[in-house]
Formats: structure tokens, C-alpha cells, sequence
């Protein structure tokens, strides 16, 4: 034995006297051939639904609550497979992401969530891991099939096309209003979308010229009383004065400031202060026909100008309130039911208006909600910020 081992290596550690350099070279090129082939076939394999679902803790858990949602089965026949949402197209992405599910294979052979009892126990922690992965990557997945661009927001619903053309203008990650969209959410996350709706029934009717109204949700901004030209869009819990109604429509009068450097097209409740109020179009921040232009002021802190407005625009003769009270009582509940799932979440005079802003979008990742509770929350928790109130952290 030991003599054959000799000779074997004596053969392999020296130059071929029978084979020729191309030969070894060509032989080389298909065998390197053969394995990527190998390689990349299996890695295929892996990235098919019967794969995904050859283990019973997907195949009788999550693969079930698929087949009942508009992923599994609708109108244009097209069907989203495990794979789309969960592997990553770009290479690199999808090697790592092979690489992190070893550890799901160790979980298969120690049987960590092989009852659905230990799969729902399990829910939130395994549900947390993707949804940190798609808001890392600005929802890639989601976006290899609903692009922003290529969205018709004229077929949308009138609430839809809000939501989407405000997630549009900021690039927003779908996860951050969609969790929950394919699979059941963990039981310790109770959903928040509709509760709005709810609420907008509650809106004040009967709206009288002169007097100040609040919006339940974000709205749509129009540039004429046919409602026909959109304008920009309102924020949920903004300030707006009736100049006029006509039939369904009503003209607003809207007193904000807003940063000049730019087209200027956010509107902020005061100065210096983040508090958003809604955006316009930029053609109607760039014309004077629909504003009044007054001081101007310089903010120490950041040294960008900012100047007060007054926009008058037309919307909806619908979904105002005259009490700004209601909006913010079911905006603390909200906060107090949805944001203290993973941790007692901090008071709301904790922090100063601005710094809300960052904070909040952090608690995004570990709540559901919808983008107009998500508006309505931040600008109560702003409103009642260590700014608005005397006793300060």
C-alpha cells in the first residue's frame, strides 16, 4: 500500500511525460466545467417550492396560509412561489442567504419547530429575521415584481393611490406596511389596518365656511373644484380652514412653513420643526396662484431658510374632524397596544419632535401597521414631544 501511495504522488507532483499541457488544461476546464454545472443545478434545485416545502414545518405551516392569500391565487393568474419572496436574484445575496439557511437545516435535524406548537411559539422571532432582511435590502424581492414605476396609481383606489404615491415619493419599503401579506402574523402582533376606516366614519359632517377641521387620514390635495388635477396630499391630523364648499368638493386653506432650499414641496406644522403636514405637487409648490408667501427665517441649527405659507387647495367635502382629541386618543391607544410588544416603549416627552422621526421608523420594523395609522401615530407622538410639554425628560 504504502509503496502504491508513493508512486501515485510521484506521478502527481511531477510534470506529465505522456499528457500534453493543453490536454491537462482542457482536462481541467471540464472538470472545473462539470462541478459548476453540479454546482449551480443543485443550487437550482434549492431554489424550487417543492424543496422549500419537501420539510413538513413549511409544508403544513406557513405553505398553508399562502394558498389563501392574493399571492397564491388572483385575477392575473400569476403566482408567487417560495423562492420569489425569500431568495434573493442577485448572486451574491443569494449564496449568503443559502449560507444563513444552514442554520435551518440544523434546526430540521433537531427538530426545533417540528410540531405547530413550537412553529407559533417560534413565529415572531422567525418572522422578525425576514422582515430585518427585506428592510435592509428596501424590500428587493417585493420590488423584482411591484415596481413603483410601473404602478397605474389612476387605477388604484382613491385611498390606495394616497398611500402608494407618498410610499413612492420616499422609496419606501413595502414590508413596512405589508407584514402579514402572505403568511398570519405571530399572535403577540395584532393587526391595525382598518381600524382608520372605523374611525373615518366617525368624521365630522356638515362642514361650515370659516371654521378649522382636522384630517382623520391622509388625503388627496386637488387644484380645482372639479377635483380633477391632483395638487399634492394632506397628512393625517392637519389643520385646514373651509374658504368655500361647493357640492363635493370644498376649498381649504392650509397655513404651514416649508424649506425653501428645493422646490419646497413639504409642508411643516411650524418652523424649524419636522412635523409634516403633507407635500405638493412640484408644480403647484413652484406657481404663486396657490399660495401666499409670507416671512422668512434662517434655522440656526441646520442654516436652511424656511417661510411660512398659506396654500389654499381643493379635496374631498369628507374625512375631516373638529375634534383633533379624537384622532389623538386612538392614536395612544395604538401606541400603547402596538408598540410595547417587544419592549416598554418610551413616553412620548422622551424626545423632541425631530428626534421622534428616526425613532418611530426603528419601531416599524416590530409593529403592523397601515401607512395612515403610521402618519396619524408619529404626528401624535410629535405633538406630545418633550417640545410640547412641560414636563420634560
Amino acid at each position: 500500500m504504502k509503496p502504491m501511495l508513493k508512486r501515485f504522488w510521484a506521478v502527481f507532483s511531477k510534470p506529465s511525460s505522456h499528457l500534453s499541457f493543453g490536454l491537462l488544461c482542457l482536462g481541467g476546464f471540464l472538470a472545473g466545467l462539470i462541478f459548476w454545472g453540479g454546482f449551480n443545478t443543485a443550487l437550482e434545485v434549492s431554489n424550487t417550492e417543492e424543496f422549500c416545502i419537501s420539510c413538513h414545518e413549511m409544508r403544513d405551516n406557513v405553505y398553508q396560509e399562502l394558498q389563501s392569500t392574493v399571492h397564491w391565487k388572483n385575477n392575473s393568474g400569476v403566482r408567487a412561489t417560495c423562492p420569489d419572496c425569500h431568495v434573493p436574484k442577485n448572486w451574491t445575496d443569494k449564496i449568503a442567504r443559502k449560507m444563513q439557511a444552514s442554520k435551518e437545516v440544523w434546526g430540521t435535524i433537531f427538530g426545533t419547530i417540528n410540531t405547530r406548537e413550537k412553529f407559533v411559539a417560534k413565529r415572531g422571532k422567525l418572522a422578525q429575521h425576514e422582515w430585518d432582511r427585506l428592510i435592509a435590502n428596501q424590500s428587493l424581492e417585493c420590488k423584482n415584481c411591484h415596481d413603483y414605476k410601473s404602478m397605474d396609481f389612476e387605477n388604484m383606489s382613491e385611498r390606495g393611490r394616497v398611500q402608494m404615491k407618498m410610499a413612492s415619493e420616499r422609496n419606501q419599503t413595502c414590508i413596512d406596511c405589508h407584514k402579514g401579506i402572505a403568511h398570519e402574523l405571530p399572535e403577540e402582533m395584532p393587526s391595525a389596518e382598518g381600524v382608520l376606516a372605523k374611525l373615518e366614519d366617525m368624521a365630522t359632517s356638515g362642514y361650515k365656511v370659516g371654521k378649522s377641521y382636522f384630517s382623520v387620514r391622509q388625503l388627496p390635495l386637488f387644484e380645482d373644484a372639479a377635483l380633477s388635477k391632483e395638487g399634492g396630499q394632506l397628512n393625517a391630523a392637519t389643520e385646514v380652514e373651509i374658504l368655500a364648499i361647493e357640492g363635493d368638493a370644498i376649498n381649504v386653506q392650509i397655513d404651514a412653513w416649508r424649506k425653501t432650499k428645493g422646490y419646497g414641496r413639504v409642508m411643516f406644522e411650524d418652523f424649524g420643526i419636522n412635523i409634516n403636514e403633507g407635500f405638493l405637487t412640484k408644480e403647484v409648490a413652484q406657481s404663486d396662484e396657490f399660495m401666499e408667501k409670507g416671512e422668512s427665517k434662517v434655522d440656526d441649527l441646520t442654516g436652511l431658510p424656511w417661510q411660512k405659507v398659506s396654500i389654499k387647495m381643493w379635496m374631498r367635502n369628507a374625512s375631516l374632524t373638529d375634534s383633533r382629541e379624537t384622532l389623538w386618543q386612538f392614536a395612544k391607544t395604538t401606541y400603547d397596544t402596538s408598540c410595547s410588544t417587544c419592549h416598554n416603549q418610551p413616553a412620548e416627552n422622551h424626545f423632541t419632535a425631530n428626534t421622534w422621526i428616526g425613532m418611530f421608523n426603528g419601531m416599524l420594523s416590530f409593529v403592523n401597521l397601515d401607512g395612515d395609522t403610521q402618519a396619524l401615530v408619529l404626528k401624535y407622538l410629535q405633538k406630545h414631544s418633550s417640545d410640547f410639554s412641560d414636563a420634560k425628560h
